[in-house]
């Protein structure tokens, strides 16, 4: 009866997934009592609620000197609380067949919850995560354990390309910034549990909580879940806003040498905030430049027309403060100056000339022929709406996104190109880079070399 019920339920999923798709939802929005904002999609289609609560207690939150505290405090949250091990909480998720899932980046932190929207399951799943959320106790040998798991696999990563490249470009695009930072084994050591606690109380309160809804409740029982969750969170009052981003660097560029087969290559810059008035001109733009995969330009000019990478993308990082802009890809250690003297060209050729009508009429037909699948789940809403919460974007953000996508024009793309991505002001990382002798060890100190001559301020 019990696998009966679940292959009916698969079913009734799917067939909600894809209805869900054909509409763009409806949220709602509140201020609980306790202060949190509150967003709201009700949908009775399926049995079921996803609920998300995140807060700014990512690790641009961290202080300097307690680098990796803001990450082990979320990552805490959920392995002990008030009358719950770690174990008791594993096991009465498994029981009512829920599921507990977590966010954290630089700007947010959090937990969030699927399951069944049944009474009985619905109100023993919402107590465990609200008694993770309210009353975490950070039990010291879990810690001890968590530091000793953390500094095993930094270490590992610290062998590892993809992960050196991250550490230094980071480092070269935003300095001294706290999006620069990385953690480093001795910042993990040092943490002890007053630090996580001291973090909580300072982070995790209330007022500046964001609650995401999604799924088969009422209004009212909305209203009460949210509540539920953030009644009883700390009230602290801790600065809701990350340092301002130092938009315009120095230009350098940094070569790791790496015993790896390929180069690792990263190049870019900070970007754009998530509220920038050039949100969509620079979205569609990226799309043609490196962002639309096989259609992009620098697909066709590194991969299709020279076979140089199996693949390349740029992306642009919208956060609170500019995030980075980025361009990255992976090529044989031969042919590692080549394609970066190609990819800069390609560029530059892009800031400075922008783009053509056809480019831009089959960079806006895939982008709004994609969109229902950016909402064809409870789980995508489920994003979207801890977004749209989180960085106070309109309510018609999903409604208006299409339009505003159709509305860019190629004078807009060039225009917000050229203020925002100087190609003469960026930073480049090769990790695995050409070398005349022997390899050093992937630790090795990193030589700096000086970029092209930055150009004037604009």
């Amino acid at each position: 009866m019990f696998t009966r019920l679940l292959r009916l339920l698969s079913v009734a999923i799917l067939l909600g997934a894809a209805g869900t798709a054909l509409a763009t939802p409806q949220i709602q929005h509140w201020q609980a009592a306790s202060g949190a904002r509150v967003y709201f999609v009700e949908d009775h289609g399926l049995p079921m609620l996803d609920v998300a609560v995140s807060f700014p207690a990512g690790s641009g939150f961290d202080a300097a000197g307690k680098v990796g505290v803001a990450n082990m405090t979320f990552g805490m949250l959920d392995l002990g609380s008030q009358g719950l091990s770690e174990d008791d909480i594993a096991r009465k998720l498994a029981d009512i067949g829920a599921q507990m899932g977590d966010q954290f980046d630089p700007d947010r932190a959090g937990l969030t919850l699927r399951t069944l929207s049944s009474a009985a399951e619905r109100d023993a799943a919402l107590d465990i995560l609200a008694r993770c959320l309210q009353q975490p106790l950070f039990p010291d040998a879990i810690l001890q354990r968590e530091k000793a798991r953390l500094i095993a696999s930094l270490k590992e990563s610290e062998t590892q390309p993809e992960s050196i490249a991250d550490k230094a470009f980071a480092k070269a695009v935003f300095g001294a910034h706290p999006y620069g930072w990385r953690t480093e084994t001795a910042d993990i050591e040092k943490i002890q549990r007053a630090d996580l606690e001291n973090f909580y109380h300072t982070h995790y309160s209330a007022k500046h909580a964001v609650v995401a809804l999604m799924g088969d409740i009422t209004r009212a029982q909305a209203e009460a879940i949210a509540q539920q969750l953030t009644g009883g969170l700390p009230a602290g009052d801790a600065d809701a806003h990350i340092a301002p981003v130092t938009i315009r660097i120095q230009p350098s560029e940094q070569r790791i040498p790496h015993p790896a087969s390929q180069s690792h290559i990263l190049i870019g810059a900070p970007g754009i905030a998530r509220n920038d008035e050039d949100y969509f001109p620079l979205y569609v733009g990226n799309y043609i430049l490196g962002g639309g995969g096989f259609v992009s330009r620098l697909m066709n000019e590194v991969r299709e027309k020279r076979g140089m990478a199996y693949s390349i993308y740029s992306y642009f990082m919208p956060m609170q403060q500019p995030g980075a802009f980025q361009i990255g890809l992976q090529t044989k250690k031969e042919q590692a100056d080549e394609s970066l003297r190609l990819v800069r060209q390609t560029l530059r050729t892009f800031v400075d000339k922008g783009v053509t009508e056809k480019e831009l009429r089959a960079a806006k037909q895939n982008i709004i022929g994609g969109f229902p699948l950016r909402i064809d789940s409870n789980k995508k809403i489920l994003d979207y709406l801890s977004v749209i919460g989180f960085y106070e974007l309109p309510l018609t953000y999903l409604d208006d996104f299409t339009a505003k996508v159709e509305k860019v024009t190629a004078k807009q793309i060039h225009d917000a190109f050229k203020r925002r991505i100087d190609p003469d002001a960026l930073a480049t990382v090769i990790v695995g880079a050409p070398t005349a002798g022997n390899p050093q060890p992937a630790s090795a100190h990193a030589e700096s070399v000086p970029g092209d001559a930055e150009k004037p301020n604009k």
